[in-house]
């Protein structure tokens, strides 16, 4: 679970509960219900005349975090500094996270464990390397024992593991970019060709001939930092193989 209060600047999710002409109060859903407002200086862009325009009670909102007084407990949000984009992606891993919490509730009930003790001494461990419960799932199904090397031996994974199969399916993200290759001689194609094996260890790499000399490489991985770090190694790989062996090679992210 998270800190008792969040941190400024951190997008949280909220139900609204109650509107005035002044701003709105509502109740952080990832912090146990704890309340915070919404000035409605802070609700909308320019001059708001009817705030219900903007924002109603039962509604879920996205805010950005502005001000925490840590003595007394007050939360102030801002709707106006999110953006759509953020807003989507702060929504669909909150929604991940309640899936994540289902899926461990049903599985914990069929091994027989606490959820809250199984929290304390498991779940917190997840969440600090993958970030949140939904993360950890998504890689146990990929690696299995890999999430947690030593959870691997407790009678709770394999229930976990059996619903996540049942209910998680990895997500992926794919970046792109092209390799220029040339190489002079009759056996210029052959050497192009020893230079491109050097990435078929990665199995999450992909190159495909466009027309001399462009080649599409294409990387996935977890997340867009992941896909980027292994479609960067591949392109090194390449590069350094050819033009060790004579040739011409470089990186573009965007085809002349």
């Amino acid at each position: 679970m998270p800190d008792d209060l969040p941190e400024e600047g951190e997008l949280v999710v909220a139900t609204v509960q109650n509107v005035k002409n002044f701003g709105a109060f509502v109740t952080l859903d990832e912090y146990d219900g704890r309340e915070g407002f919404i000035h409605i200086a802070e609700v909308a862009s320019g001059w708001v005349k009817y705030i219900r325009d903007y924002i109603r009670e039962g509604q879920k909102v996205v805010c950005k975090v502005i001000r925490v007084d840590r003595e007394k407990g007050h939360i102030d949000l801002s709707l106006k500094n999110v953006n759509a984009h953020q807003k989507r992606e702060k929504l669909q891993a909150w929604k991940d996270e309640q899936h994540a919490n289902h899926l461990i509730e049903i599985a914990l009930q069929k091994a027989g464990i606490d959820k809250d003790a199984w929290m304390t001494a498991w779940g917190s461990k997840l969440i600090d390397k993958y970030g949140s419960l939904y993360a950890a799932l998504e890689n146990m199904v990929e690696e299995e024992e890999g999430t947690l090397p030593e959870a691997s031996k407790e009678k709770w994974f394999k229930e976990v593991l059996t619903v996540a199969k049942e209910n998680i399916v990895p997500s992926k993200v794919t970046v792109e970019g092209y390799l220029m290759l040339t190489a002079p001689g009759k056996d210029g194609i052959i050497r192009i060709k020893n230079a491109l094996a050097e990435v078929k260890r990665y199995r999450n790499l992909n190159i495909s001939y466009l027309g001399a000399p462009y080649y599409r490489i294409i990387a996935t991985g977890k997340d867009y930092k992941s896909a980027e770090e292994t479609l960067k190694k591949g392109s090194n790989l390449v590069i350094k193989a050819l033009v060790s062996n004579g040739g011409v090679a470089e990186f573009l992210r965007e085809r002349k």
